[in-house]
């Protein structure tokens, strides 16, 4: 003995007449079979409703109604649970409308004994494959949630990871220059909030805030002398100062995480004109993310304190970023942000100032007011 115990057939047999019930019933049984009788399709559906089957066989024609309304009721109740059609009739069309209304099979009165197994046994070995194949699909549908719930804690902990790196990045350049201290997160900020209110998809969000964040990354090549120096920079070290764009880029296009981000910091000082630098893109030529930052950027470069001069007001800002609209800016994007209320700037810059709020805790999908 294996321990194991083998669960007997449950089958109702449903016929108005008793002599053939208790026929049907008998042999049944005899094969080992546990039987429920009813002598109506009423009956039988209460009797559905009290004790679960593994298969009812019905005759089609009853005095209380046709055997096909009962497939029907069981059909709608108990999809799958397979129902074995028993009749006198002798009409072809008879068995193909109870195989069309979802009979599993056909039996023609009288019938043999040995017949009526192997009916009952195809009809049972039927119902067993239904029943794994549908214990099949759902541990399966387990498995792939339990992966899937897996591959997403997977991918929040390597987008955690991420923001780490950021955070060492921008704390690197931090120490190097300390004129940007502040400035990167302030500028995220403003990016995120500017591309929530022109409709940008919080998955292109996340490359546009990265490229933002790091955009100054490519001054952690530029000499000391010439990125410290308190003066006016002469036209070499101008030149040498301008190519922290394309250092920058070289930097992060080969960490696979910031490629994407790594063309908005090669084009972070292009202008709407074609008059920026390093390679003087104009229009669309330079990414929608470029362009946002942009505005972004002079309006936390006009608002913030710099060693030759005091910040100046986000009324001022407004109204510098209007007169270069077209110019420097694309002036779709600057009228996004004209529609935007100072509040919304004072309100970030107040937090990121107060808070030294990292990087790893801006909300993409809430910074800022979505498109209208």
């Amino acid at each position: 003995m294996d321990g194991k115990t083998t669960q007997v057939a449950r089958i109702l047999v449903v016929d108005d007449e008793a002599p053939v019930r208790t026929m049907i019933g008998a042999t049944l049984e005899h094969h080992g079979y546990e039987v429920q009788l009813a002598d109506s399709g009423s009956h039988a559906l209460e009797a559905l409703a009290a004790n679960p089957v593994d298969l009812v066989l019905t005759d089609i024609v009853m005095q209380d109604g046709n055997g096909m309304a009962l497939l029907e009721r069981i059909r709608a109740e108990h999809p799958h649970l397979p129902v074995v059609m028993v009749s006198a009739i002798h009409d072809i069309s008879v068995a193909i409308d109870s195989m069309r209304r979802g009979a599993y099979d056909y039996l023609l009165k009288p019938f043999e004994r040995n017949h009526l197994i192997a009916t009952v046994q195809r009809a049972l070995e039927h119902r067993k494959a239904l029943q794994d194949d549908r214990n099949y699909q759902q541990n399966l549908e387990l498995v792939v949630r339990a992966r899937t719930e897996m591959l997403r804690q997977a991918m929040e902990d390597l987008e955690h990871s991420y923001d780490v790196t950021l955070e060492a990045l921008g704390d690197a350049l931090d120490l190097k220059d300390s004129e940007t201290e502040g400035h990167s997160k302030r500028v995220t900020a403003y990016t995120i909030a500017l591309a929530r209110a022109m409709g940008i998809t919080p998955a292109e969000i996340r490359i546009i805030a990265r490229g933002a964040f790091l955009h100054d990354i490519g001054k952690m090549a530029i000499p000391d002398e010439i990125l410290r120096k308190p003066g006016k920079l002469t036209p070499g070290e101008q030149e040498i100062m301008r190519d922290h764009c394309s250092r920058g880029y070289n930097i992060l296009r080969k960490i696979p995480f910031l490629s994407e981000a790594s063309a908005i910091v090669y084009t972070h000082q292009e202008h709407f004109d074609g008059s920026g630098y390093p390679r003087g893109l104009g229009g669309t030529e330079i990414p929608i993310g470029a362009r946002i930052f942009a505005v972004a950027d002079a309006l936390d470069a006009i608002t913030s304190d710099r060693p030759y001069r005091k910040a100046r007001s986000f009324d001022a800002a407004r109204a510098e970023i209007l007169r270069c609209s077209g110019a420097q800016f694309d002036p779709a994007v600057v009228e996004v942000f004209l529609k935007i209320p100072d509040e919304l700037w004072t309100e970030l810059r107040t937090e990121i100032n107060s808070q030294s709020q990292p990087y790893s805790t801006f909300d993409i999908e809430k910074s800022g007011p979505a498109a209208s």
